[in-house]
């Protein structure tokens, strides 16, 4: 009796720590419903949503792709999906979760992307964040990482999310700060200051998404179906998305870029500064520094063939900066096949990147 009881014990006790962990790396946010917060962008053929609500499927054929949108813009918030990718060969095929205002400000837009980039089959997905203020494109801030998990695989999805606010942007993986971007007077205009919605796409990238381009997609090995779910907008709204009404789009300029409606979001504001997801402990940033260590392929940081000086952001380390080629890639993180073990000694080099900018 005595030993069925400490058993129950220990089992409720592994359950809560369980829960707790699910908590942590969720950071406890409240999920929406699709209908609750967006709606069809483009390829609506090509979008299926659970009989819940709580999850859409998004796919890739030789017709079209497909995409939802917010239905607010928003001026800072967090922004979160769990995302199971398309398996077997997807090169060419983008798959991507991300802010923007392109289709209000086309010149001098403002976005935070998490791109997933396909691969050939037994190949891994790339992972790509950028962060572009003010249409700073020609100063693309991107990053390059593998992943340590296979993002197609059945089971629980994995979760992606962007923290963004008026002093920082923190992109996360499963509760895991990977990339921090504080703002700084260097950056100026190059800071997402503008509300922006939050996209869901997936869509050819042939030209430049897996090797530069020399993988295409191959309509063959489709189609190819990515599924958002534990959808979270934690912002507050600036103005309904109006993308079907072209003669309300200076008046929606207007209003986005005014001071009454940045005014109107500072309560919400402080509670998104305050909140545990946007907190960067000591403990935090030393995960984010294993996590890079591990996984990253590609820093704008230690690219001095395109930026003989690092950006303000840029937090460089000499002993760091040694693992890097001139071009920014990783000497020692290197992508592996599936049924090989991924090297982790010094290659020799692979010819550098024509340039990791998104090509619209």
């Amino acid at each position: 009796m005595a030993l069925a009881l400490q058993s129950q014990v220990m089992l409720i006790a592994v359950v809560a720590l369980s829960t707790a962990a699910r908590l942590v790396a969720a950071f406890d946010v409240p999920t929406i419903a699709f209908d609750e917060g967006f709606m069809p962008l483009f390829g609506e053929a090509n979008m299926e949503r659970s009989p819940d609500g709580r999850s859409v499927s998004l796919t890739l054929n030789r017709y079209s792709g497909s995409g939802f949108i917010s239905s607010d813009y928003y001026h800072h918030g967090f922004f979160s999906a769990s995302i199971k990718l398309p398996s077997d060969h997807t090169a060419g095929v983008v798959v991507a979760f991300y802010l923007s205002n392109g289709d209000v400000f086309d010149k001098n837009h403002d976005e935070l992307d998490l791109e997933f980039l396909g691969n050939r089959r037994r190949h891994e997905w790339r992972l790509q964040t950028n962060v572009y203020g003010n249409g700073s494109t020609d100063r693309g801030r991107e990053e390059r990482y593998l992943m340590p998990f296979d993002p197609t695989a059945d089971g629980e999805p994995h979760r992606f999310s962007i923290l963004w606010s008026s002093r920082v942007v923190i992109f996360y993986v499963d509760g895991v700060a990977i990339r921090e971007v504080p703002r700084s007077p260097a950056m100026g205009s190059d800071y997402p200051s503008k509300p922006m919605a939050v996209y869901a796409t997936i869509w050819d990238g042939s030209t430049w998404a897996t090797d530069n381009g020399r993988y295409k997609v191959n309509y063959k090995r489709g189609p190819f179906t990515a599924v958002f779910s534990d959808l979270v907008l934690r912002g507050c709204p600036a103005a309904a998305v109006r993308h079907d009404d072209p003669a309300a789009r200076l008046h929606l300029q207007l209003r986005l870029a005014s001071a009454d409606a940045r005014d109107s979001c500072a309560g919400a504001e402080f509670e998104l500064m305050t909140a545990e997801y946007a907190i960067m402990t000591p403990r935090k940033r030393m995960a984010m520094r294993r996590w890079r260590q591990r996984q990253m392929l590609y820093t704008v940081c230690y690219d001095t063939n395109r930026y003989p000086s690092p950006f303000p952001e840029c937090d460089v380390n000499v002993a760091e900066r040694q693992k890097f080629w001139e071009w920014g890639e990783s000497k020692v993180v290197r992508p592996r096949v599936r049924g090989r073990s991924r090297r982790r000694t010094t290659l020799p080099p692979p010819p550098p990147l024509v340039s990791l900018q998104q090509v619209d």
